[in-house]
Formats: structure tokens, C-alpha cells, sequence
């Protein structure tokens, strides 16, 4: 790999992001992942870090959002072309140690069946949480059938 480079988004970044999200088959929009939530995000003290490749193209991503009590890491994302490579190691170990100066616990969510990523994770000291489920809600107007 020639020479990648990592910077923070803005705003204009969003629809190559976008485009990153849904081809390694993380959603985007419709998950409710769009660039006035990601900003909020920011605006609280999170990071989005992007990798951007030799020409300057985003081929990456880590979403770091902030809750007071934890860092979650979110979207951590590399382009299919480039995966393999040792660029996903680059990635985590920047998002880290910007997880790390915030002093909070490091939390994410993998699916069970990607043994790619819990290798990778587990190989920066991520353990398991046991048998818990991820519960959620996306859309909170389902809310009003019960409320």
C-alpha cells in the first residue's frame, strides 16, 4: 500500500461516505446515519475518521460517538478493494488512541458471524459481553402505538 493518509470529515464528505456505508453493506441513510446526525455527533465531542487512499478517495471510516460514560465506535468501515491489507489495523489503532485521550470505556457491535472483524478487534483487546441483545428502535413513531 502506497501512501494513505487519516482526517476528520466534514460536512461535503457525506455522500462519498454514504456510498462507502451501503457498498460493505453497513446502510446509511435509511438507518438514520445521515450528515445531520453524524454532525450532531461531532458537535458532541465525537470523530469520524477517514481513510483516504493515495488519490485522495475515502476507503475507510471509524465513527466515534460519545455518551459521558463510553466511547462506541460506529460504521468502522473498510472499502472491499482495500481490505486485507492492513489499513483496518491503521484505522482502529488512530480511533483508539483518540478513545483513549477521552478516558471513557471503548464500546462496539459486530456481528457474530464476521470473524474478520472479532479477529481484528479482539487483537486490540475488545472481549465479549456475553449473551446480550442489541435491541432498537429506528423508528419512534412506532412509539406512538403503545404511548
Amino acid at each position: 500500500m502506497k501512501s494513505v493518509s487519516i482526517r476528520e470529515y466534514v460536512s461535503s464528505d457525506y455522500p462519498e461516505v454514504n456510498n462507502l456505508w451501503v457498498a460493505v453493506g453497513m446502510g446509511g441513510a435509511e438507518r438514520g446515519d445521515d450528515n445531520a446526525v453524524i454532525l450532531r455527533t461531532l458537535s458532541l465531542g465525537g470523530k469520524l475518521f477517514l481513510l483516504l487512499s493515495e488519490d485522495g478517495k475515502i476507503i475507510g471510516t471509524s465513527w466515534l460517538t460519545i455518551d459521558g460514560r463510553r466511547t462506541y465506535i460506529h460504521h468502522f468501515a473498510i472499502s472491499s478493494a482495500f481490505q486485507g491489507t492492513g489499513l483496518a489495523n491503521m484505522l482502529l489503532r488512530h480511533s483508539l488512541v483518540y478513545a483513549k485521550k477521552e478516558g471513557l470505556q471503548v464500546k462496539l457491535e459486530v456481528h457474530r458471524h464476521n470473524l474478520i472483524a472479532l479477529n481484528l478487534y479482539k487483537k486490540f483487546k475488545f472481549t465479549s459481553l456475553g449473551d446480550l441483545e442489541v435491541l432498537i428502535i429506528r423508528n419512534l413513531n412506532e412509539l406512538d402505538t403503545i404511548l
